[in-house]
C-alpha cells in the first residue's frame, strides 16, 4: 500500500504541473496578443484603423509635413478635355474618372490620319482602302441570308483595326419602305408603315417596333440603327418622308419616337433620330436636290423640334442631320448639315444634345450638286458635327479633312471633341 500511495502522489503532482504550464502558456499568449495589437499601427506607419484624431496642437505640424498641392497648371494638358457628367436613375455618376481617362489615352495614342478615319461611316466597298473607319453601313446588296449576315458582321468586327468597336449600321425603320433586313430573305417580324403605328396612338405598339427590331438587329451583329424618323409629316405633298413618319401631330410623333428609342437602345442598338431640323414640311426630295423648309425658328420650336427634344431627353445616342435649307435661320440656302447656326447653335447649344451628330448620306444630290466631297466634310465638322455618312468619294473626303487641318481651318482639338463623343457611345456598349 505504501508504494501505491507514493505512485498516486507523484501522479497528482505531475497533473498539477501540466495544468500550471498550460495556464502560464495561455497567459503569455494573451499578453503577446495585446502587445501586438498595441504596437501594430506603429509598425505599419499609421495604417491601422484606430489612429487617434489630430489635436489642435498637432494639426499645424501635420499640414507642414504634407506634400505641396500641385499648381493648377499641372492639371492642364496641351489640349483641353471635355468631361460629360451623367447621373443614372440609381444615382451612379458616369463620364468621370476611368472611362474618360481611357478615352483620352486612346485618342492620345492615335495618329492624326487614324483620328480622321474614325469620323467616317462608309459603305462596305470603302473598307478596301484599309483605313480604320468609325463605322460601316450595310444595304440589301450586302445581305444574302441570316447565317451569312451574322458571319459577315462578326468578321467586320474581328478585322476592325481600331482600338474601339466598329459601328455597324443599317436603315431599319420598320414598314415596307425602309427595312433592309425585313425586306430580305431573313424571316423577322414585319411592321406596317410607321404612320399606321402613330395613328393607333398606342405607345406600347411603338415600343414593340423598337424592341423587336432592336432584338433581331443585335442578334445579327448590328449596333446602330438609322431610325426612328422624328419628322412631323405636316406637308401632304412631301413624298420623301410621307408614311415613314408617325404622323402630322408633333405630340404623337414625340411619344412614338421615345418608345422606339427605348426599345432599340434597350436591346443594345444605338437609335438615330432624323432628319434634324425637320424634313416633314418640305416639297423636295434631298436624294436628288436640296430640300427647303420655309418655317421660322419659332414655328420650328413649336412643331418640328418637339420630337427631337423628346428623343434627346430620352437619351438617344445619335441625331442625323437633314440636307434641308432653312433660310429663315441661316439667311441663305446652306443645308442644315453644313450650318454652324443649326448644328452647334440650335442642336447642341439650345437643345442640349451631347451625343453623336451624323450627316445624312453625303452622296445625295442635295450635297454633291453644290459641294465637293472634301469641302462638304470640312464644313460639317466646322459646323460642330461628328460623323460623315457615305461620302461620294471617301478618299477625297478624308484627304480634304486632313488638308483642312494642315491649313489651320480645322484643329486637332475639334477632331478630338468628336472622337470623345463617338468613343463614349462605343465604349459604353462594353460596360
Amino acid at each position: 500500500m505504501r508504494e501505491k500511495d507514493k505512485f498516486m502522489k507523484h501522479s497528482n503532482r505531475g497533473k498539477k504541473n501540466i495544468i500550471t504550464i498550460f495556464l502560464l502558456t495561455a497567459f503569455l499568449l494573451v499578453c503577446l496578443t495585446f502587445l501586438i495589437i498595441a504596437i501594430y499601427p506603429v509598425l505599419v506607419d499609421g495604417e491601422g484603423t484606430d489612429q487617434h484624431p489630430l489635436t489642435e496642437e498637432e494639426y499645424p505640424d501635420y499640414i507642414q509635413n504634407q506634400p505641396e498641392e500641385p499648381q493648377e497648371e499641372e492639371f492642364l494638358e496641351e489640349e483641353s478635355q471635355e468631361i460629360v457628367i451623367t447621373i443614372t436613375e440609381e444615382g451612379e455618376v458616369l463620364g468621370l474618372g476611368g472611362r474618360e481617362d481611357e478615352i483620352n489615352e486612346i485618342i492620345g495614342n492615335m495618329s492624326l490620319e487614324d483620328k480622321v478615319s474614325q469620323l467616317f461611316f462608309v459603305i462596305t466597298g470603302d473598307l478596301a482602302t484599309g483605313h480604320p473607319v468609325g463605322g460601316v453601313i450595310l444595304f440589301s446588296s450586302d445581305i444574302v441570308d441570316e447565317e451569312q449576315l451574322r458571319h459577315f458582321n462578326a468578321y467586320l468586327q474581328e478585322q476592325n483595326p481600331s482600338p474601339t468597336p466598329l459601328f455597324i449600321g443599317v436603315d431599319e425603320e420598320g414598314g415596307p419602305r425602309v427595312a433592309r433586313v425585313a425586306n430580305s430573305t431573313i424571316e423577322v417580324s414585319a411592321f406596317p408603315h410607321m404612320l399606321e403605328i402613330g395613328n393607333t396612338g398606342d405607345r406600347a405598339r411603338a415600343f414593340e417596333v423598337g424592341d423587336t427590331i432592336g432584338e433581331y438587329l443585335s442578334r445579327l451583329g448590328f449596333n446602330v440603327n438609322f431610325a426612328p424618323v422624328a419628322d412631323v409629316f405636316s406637308n401632304p405633298a412631301n413624298t420623301v418622308i410621307g408614311e415613314r413618319a408617325f404622323g402630322a401631330e408633333a405630340g404623337v410623333v414625340s411619344e412614338m419616337v421615345v418608345e422606339v428609342i427605348r426599345g432599340l437602345q434597350g436591346q443594345g442598338v444605338s437609335a438615330t433620330i432624323k432628319h434634324f431640323p425637320g424634313h416633314g414640311d418640305t416639297y423636295e426630295d434631298s436624294h436628288y436636290q436640296l430640300a427647303v423648309s420655309y418655317r421660322t425658328l419659332e414655328e420650328l420650336r413649336e412643331v418640328e423640334f418637339l420630337p427631337f427634344i423628346a428623343g434627346i431627353e430620352e437619351g438617344v445616342e445619335l441625331v442625323m442631320m437633314g440636307h434641308v435649307a432653312v433660310p429663315a435661320i441661316t439667311g441663305d440656302y446652306t443645308p442644315a448639315t453644313l450650318s454652324r447656326e443649326i448644328v452647334q447653335g440650335i442642336l447642341r447649344d439650345e437643345l442640349g444634345f451631347e451625343g453623336i451628330v451624323i450627316t445624312d448620306a453625303m452622296n445625295m444630290g442635295a450635297i454633291v450638286n453644290h459641294y465637293g466631297c472634301g469641302e462638304a466634310a470640312v464644313l460639317f465638322l466646322q459646323a460642330g458635327g461628328d460623323m460623315i455618312l457615305m461620302p461620294q468619294n471617301f478618299e477625297e473626303a478624308r484627304q480634304g479633312v486632313l488638308d483642312a487641318i494642315e491649313r489651320g481651318e480645322l484643329t486637332q482639338e475639334r477632331i478630338n471633341e468628336s472622337l470623345r463623343r463617338i468613343f463614349r457611345v462605343k465604349l459604353g456598349r462594353e460596360e
